[in-house]
């Protein structure tokens, strides 16, 4: 899904959004979300959603307008200038309807509910959202970008339908709700789900790559981590040449640039084309987060210099523009700012002309023009150039008889000159929010960072964010909240808070074999198992027991842009079962994994699943160093790509049952186990590896 509906023609002067906004204040100054705040100038009588704002509409009898986005969603901005600062626009939405702003980011789980919704009335989705509901807050009416004249109409007739036949509104919205009530419940499998069952599946995803520029051949194009993390996993298990060269071409043409930034470091959201080169230019905490961690993996297997060069600008862009004085993340960075007229634009930040090149870059203008295509390939709109690389450095090299190292040190140098003068530049808008969830997998990708590169900072950076996220995103009454800005939390963790914790978490004990993060996040998982696990379903509702209840319980089971909060608990069940020999938490994860294959259809929407699916596979492995070197000798097994082996150990006697009564003092022992049978221990480190690299 991305930030615009299908189907309608674009508006024109997108980049000229700075129409003052006239002085009006309603109840979102009240607010924390950037995004909310974006909107509490609107003249529409924008509230929140909290029960004084629900109750206002049954008071009232009046129709809700639950309008959802985020803050560096460029099209959310254009439907606010085109409508939401309109007074005419505010008058009739006024009049008639109670109007709820929601920060999709904020409240994943409100978005969640009225998306299906959405995607039910009209069969796509995206932002931002638009949704009529009843007083009691079942939709009736929704879709997403609409113009003003076509949305004043919509309003006007929806009103006019209530006043007069709100029978048929009740009927409609009752049918919806039992609609969105059997979408949420997952079939039982008709069969159960083996190997040839994902080998199908593979070769089913196979037709439709993109065999020039990676990914999937269609646009936009979404990067999809997990989708690469595991094709990469899968054709290394199953020894496929051509898949595993089908990922590095993904990686490789992802990491030339457009939705790379090249000269700044990160990857934008997606890219609206099909070769990777203009991106919708917001940058998101969770993507950077994930595709770290899967050039990480990736760097393991190939000691590729490009994926190096890909993590280690990431991480310096993630460090420099996100990371807070207290070791969180900030969320995001807007598509849109200021230009050189003082209008916000899109991608104003990032793009270049023919003419500034070639004042900042001179005599070495031709040369940076060839690498970065300022010519038809790399030309986006009007005069602007997004940088975009599509030949090898040594292929270039050769054509100006330089070395390959020699035209990357130029590249490097040119870098840095368009650096500096972008920092001159009016920056895009900060998202300043701190996400649970999306630090965890930012934290995550820090530690894969640091496995494969032994960057030091990279630990420090990972070890400074867990301390954050354990003081301050843990309450003393043991559950974790959604979100923090300025000292504050106010809202209570979903369950892509917990499992995205728990992961970063257990990761964090396979990194430093510190037992304490494997103690938490064992925590963490007995209270998701105590209020977000559903048996009847078999899987964990999004949102908690203690909470509110809304129009219908969800349940995150298809892996998006990030894993399903579901996928994701049914890894950290499997890896708790082994660490702490805990057989209900193998059962539970291996009964999610198996209904879960038996259903899937489409693989890209499930590959976190098929990832699982291999964890359960003969190939799995689980090693477990005891010695009082043990996070020293673990830095030879980190650096190494193998995703089939869970790693533990410990410098001294552990009560861990992985760990238990296999310490000695005097030696350095290495145990490999399988399916709960652990060999006689190993004390040379090469023959472990080559045991381990033995599929």
């Amino acid at each position: 899904m991305f930030c615009k509906q299908k189907g309608f023609p674009l508006p024109s002067g997108l980049g000229q959004l700075s129409k003052i906004k006239p002085s009006f204040m309603n109840e979102l100054s009240k607010e924390s979300s950037p995004y909310l705040l974006q909107h509490a100038q609107n003249p529409v009588h924008w509230k929140a959603w909290n029960p004084q704002s629900l109750q206002s509409a049954q008071e009232q009898n009046k129709l809700l307008i639950i309008s959802v986005g985020y803050s560096a969603c460029h099209w959310c901005h254009v439907m606010e200038h085109e409508s939401f600062e309109d007074t005419e626009v505010a008058e009739v939405m006024n009049a008639h309807f109670v109007n709820i702003k929601v920060d999709r980011e904020e409240r994943p789980d409100i978005d969640a509910i009225y998306m299906k919704a959405v995607q039910i009335m009209t069969g796509q989705g995206g932002w931002p959202m638009n949704v009529v509901a009843l007083p009691d807050g079942r939709p009736v009416w929704g879709g997403t970008y609409f113009r003003k004249n076509q949305w004043v109409n919509s309003l006007e007739q929806l009103q006019e339908l209530y006043t007069q036949q709100p029978e048929k509104m009740l009927d409609y919205a009752q049918r919806l709700q039992l609609g969105l009530a059997q979408i949420s419940l997952l079939p039982e499998p008709k069969q159960a789900a083996d190997e040839q069952t994902i080998d199908l599946l593979v070769e089913k995803w196979k037709k439709s790559f993109d065999h020039e520029f990676g990914g999937l051949a269609r646009a936009p194009k979404f990067m999809m981590p997990s989708n690469y993390k595991f094709l990469m996993r899968y054709a290394y298990q199953n020894n496929d040449a051509e898949l595993q060269e089908f990922v590095d071409l993904t990686l490789t043409r992802m990491a030339w640039g457009g939705l790379f930034d090249t000269v700044d470091g990160g990857f934008s959201r997606y890219s609206v084309d099909m070769r990777w080169h203009v991106p919708h230019f917001e940058k998101m905490l969770y993507d950077n987060g994930q595709l770290t961690s899967l050039y990480a993996q990736a760097y393991k297997r190939t000691q590729n210099p490009l994926y190096k060069t890909v993590i280690e600008k990431t991480l310096d862009f993630v460090t420099r523009e996100w990371l807070t004085s207290e070791g969180a993340f900030y969320s995001a960075l807007d598509a849109d700012s200021l230009n050189a007229a003082n209008h916000l634009e899109e991608g104003a930040f990032y793009v270049w002309t023919k003419t500034e090149l070639q004042n900042i870059l001179g005599d070495d203008f031709a040369l940076f023009a060839r690498l970065f295509n300022i010519n038809d390939f790399g030309h986006w709109e009007h005069e602007n150039y997004v940088l975009i690389q599509n030949q090898p450095l040594d292929t270039i090299a050769r054509e100006f008889n330089l070395t390959e190292d020699e035209l990357s040190e130029r590249k490097s140098g040119w870098e840095k000159l368009l650096f500096e003068v972008r920092q001159k530049r009016s920056k895009p808008r900060l998202d300043d929010k701190c996400l649970t969830s999306w630090n965890a997998w930012m934290l995550k990708g820090y530690l894969d960072a640091y496995q494969a590169l032994g960057h030091q900072q990279y630990l420090e950076i990972a070890l400074k964010n867990a301390h954050f996220i354990s003081h301050k995103q843990w309450s003393p009454e043991g559950f974790l909240w959604h979100n923090y800005k300025n000292g504050t939390s106010s809202v209570n963790g979903f369950l892509e808070d917990y499992a995205a914790v728990i992961a970063a978490l257990i990761s964090l004990h396979q990194t430093t074999f510190d037992p304490s993060w494997l103690k938490q996040a064992k925590q963490l998982t007995d209270y998701c198992l105590e209020h977000f696990y559903r048996e009847s379903q078999g899987f964990f509702a999004f949102t908690s027991d203690l909470d509110d209840a809304l129009v219908s319980e969800h349940f995150e089971v298809e892996d998006n842009v990030i894993p399903a909060s579901n996928s994701v608990m049914a890894k950290n069940l499997l890896q708790l079962s082994v660490y702490f020999n805990h057989a209900y938490y193998e059962k539970t994860a291996t009964q999610m994994i198996q209904k879960m294959l038996g259903n899937i259809d489409y693989p890209s929407a499930f590959s976190n699943w098929l990832n699982n699916y291999l964890d359960l596979g003969k190939t799995r492995k689980e090693l477990a160093i005891c010695s009082s070197k043990a996070v020293e000798l673990a830095r030879g097994f980190h650096q190494n790509y193998l995703p089939n082996v869970w790693i533990s150990g410990t410098n001294e006697p552990s009560d861990l049952p992985f760990l238990q009564n296999r310490f000695n003092n005097h030696k350095d022992l290495f145990y490999i186990c399988q399916n709960q049978t652990c060999q006689q221990p190993l004390s040379d480190i090469s023959t472990v590896l080559n045991e381990l690299k033995s599929l």
